[in-house]
């Protein structure tokens, strides 16, 4: 069944929702004029549909294979990758010094958002090189720039990151990745990382990584770690693709979804290598890529939900089963659960795009004017719009499988790979516990200060909507009245006991701004029509189930630790 780009959810959210208009009337982004901005939804969409949803389904049924140290890509890939490379997509942030666009982060993330849902496998591979172009200008020398920004640009080259090795997953301080001083500013890269994505491939012309590594003398765990730009062939004197450098792919892994994109283990046997920005610094440099990821992978996860609700809505629309409550609709979409189903999916697809929409727009801010509240803002949303977007994706394509019933668990029907595919998004770019602990207390560094801004705006719009809709007005004020004090204790709480609630105390968090977002589309919609009735079942229906989540989140960790493991394993 096929791909349909989301342009008129999408047109709606940046013009009545998220306030994209804030960002195209700054100096910076005043060249993304209405014209622009619809241009590129709609040749967006149109690419999405045509070209990158058609190859999805070889993606996983031909996964990507290593051929005589060679990555052999799938069917189509290459020639759809070609067509994100040849219509200027990867550039779409970029600075316009090296070839870019210049063009904000929320029209890009629009498009992200499309290009995920039509074949999830490929465009991890332009969104890993868009974070790789933000970490060069801003940390890259400008000979570094000079060489690798226009083909990064361009699209002719790709780029990694390399964190991961295999004592050292979520604590990237226990790396054991060398770097030695050649003695002529470069430096050899000796070490094993693991799960890089899109580490090679057969239909691009050189691949970059950014890979940390530990200089000599270097302090233990992240203080000591640097980072370095380490390319699959040395550029010669013309900037073009030299010989090879001493580094190959070791194995690529077997997984349960994403097969299209080749995992690879890589190994790097003294390659060559130069600093990106300061020594014992890659951290910092690293975040930048990373802090571009996460919403990516937020985006992800929305765009795999949007695509495994079409699927099951026109399933629905057409398969017949048992007698309906109306005998002019025979088909299953007539029987209330799987109406309950997909209302409940499209609502939560619709909050988890706005909470990413409205954090790239604070990080667009952020550029645009340097004011620290708009940073802030980006900074606390961004856990909120990776784990919510990605805990959705995983949702909705498994209420898809249920939707379609035995015959989801089929994997002629497709439904099963949306499931397998987003299962990664949680995982990847920092695991959701990993947010949820970053939001309760990095976030927090601030007393809250960032949380109660976000807080006052939602009970500003309850206030300002209730004479529209008083009954959703009421909700959305009461459950944010509800987030204020739970955010008040949390405050008050030992670090740990702060950890044991933060998956619970962030999807809190993030069910209150979606009814916050569904109650400003019904407003702005008049009270009336299907966004209007999409916002009643997001806060009549989803809304409530803040109480639980918010009580879970004040009870500390104490009956966690009661529990021993011999309990456990009992």
């Amino acid at each position: 069944m096929p791909y349909r780009a989301p342009l008129t959810d999408l047109r709606f959210l940046l013009d009545h929702v998220v306030g994209f208009a804030q960002v195209t009337a700054t100096d910076r982004f005043a060249e993304a004029t209405p014209e622009t901005v619809d241009a590129v939804l709609t040749e967006a969409g149109r690419l999405a549909a045509e070209v990158l949803a058609p190859v999805n389904r070889a993606g996983d049924k031909v996964p990507a294979r290593l051929e005589n140290g060679v990555v052999r890509t799938s069917p189509g890939f290459a020639e759809a990758y070609r067509a994100i490379a040849g219509g200027g997509w990867v550039a779409i942030t970029a600075g316009a010094e090296h070839g870019g666009m210049g063009l904000p982060l929320t029209l890009a993330s629009a498009v992200n958002d499309m290009f995920s849902g039509a074949c999830l496998s490929l465009q991890l591979n332009p969104l890993l090189t868009q974070g790789q172009i933000e970490a060069l200008e801003h940390h890259a020398s400008d000979d570094l720039k000079a060489t690798y920004l226009p083909k990064l640009i361009s699209g002719e080259w790709n780029g990694t990151m390399n964190l991961t090795e295999p004592q050292a997953g979520s604590d990237v301080g226990a790396l054991r990745t060398k770097a030695e001083p050649n003695g002529d500013g470069s430096y050899a890269i000796s070490g094993q990382k693991i799960y890089i994505t899109w580490g090679d491939s057969d239909f691009q012309a050189n691949t970059i990584h950014l890979v940390l590594a530990r200089l000599p003398g270097a302090a233990p765990g992240t203080a000591g770690i640097s980072l370095f730009l380490v390319p699959k062939f040395l550029p010669d004197d013309a900037g073009n693709p030299g010989p090879r450098n001493s580094l190959h792919v070791v194995s690529l892994e077997h997984k349960l979804g994403i097969h299209g994109s080749p995992t690879c283990v890589m190994q790097f046997d003294g390659a060559t290598g130069w600093l990106v920005g300061a020594a014992h610094k890659g951290m910092a440099a690293m975040f930048t890529m990373m802090n571009n990821a996460r919403l990516g992978v937020g985006l992800q996860g929305v765009g795999v939900a949007e695509a495994a609700f079409q699927q099951a809505f026109d399933y629905a629309m057409t398969r017949q089963q048992g007698r309906t409550p109306d005998p002019a609709t025979p088909t299953i979409i007539a029987h209330a659960d799987v109406r309950r189903m997909l209302a409940t999916m499209k609502a939560q697809v619709f909050s988890a795009r706005a909470i990413s929409l409205s954090c790239a727009v604070a990080i667009d801010m952020g550029h645009a004017t340097g004011q620290a509240d708009w940073e802030a803002r980006a900074a606390f949303l961004t856990p909120i719009a990776k784990a919510y977007g990605t805990d959705v994706g995983v949702a909705v394509a498994s209420e898809g499988v249920q939707i379609h019933g035995g015959m989801g668990f089929i994997e002629e029907t497709g439904a099963a790979q949306f499931l397998r595919d987003a299962r990664i998004t949680p995982i990847y770019e920092g695991t959701n516990g990993i947010q949820a602990m970053d939001l309760v207390a990095r976030k927090m560094a601030d007393n809250g200060e960032a949380a109660f801004r976000l807080i006052r705006e939602i009970e500003m719009g309850a206030q300002s909507a209730r004479a529209h809709l008083p009954d959703l007005a009421e909700e959305v004020w009461q459950a944010c009245e509800t987030l204020r004090e739970a955010t008040e204790a949390l405050l008050t709480q030992e670090l740990n006991d702060r950890f044991a609630g933060a998956v619970p105390y962030l999807r809190a968090f993030a069910l209150v701004l979606g009814g916050h977002f569904h109650l400003r589309a019904a407003v702005a919609e008049g009270g009336s029509g299907p966004r209007s009735a999409l916002a009643r079942v997001a806060i009549k229906r989803l809304l409530p189930e803040h109480h639980g989540l918010l009580a879970q989140s004040r009870e500390g960790a104490a009956d966690l630790y009661a529990l021993t493991t011999e309990d456990f394993a009992a």
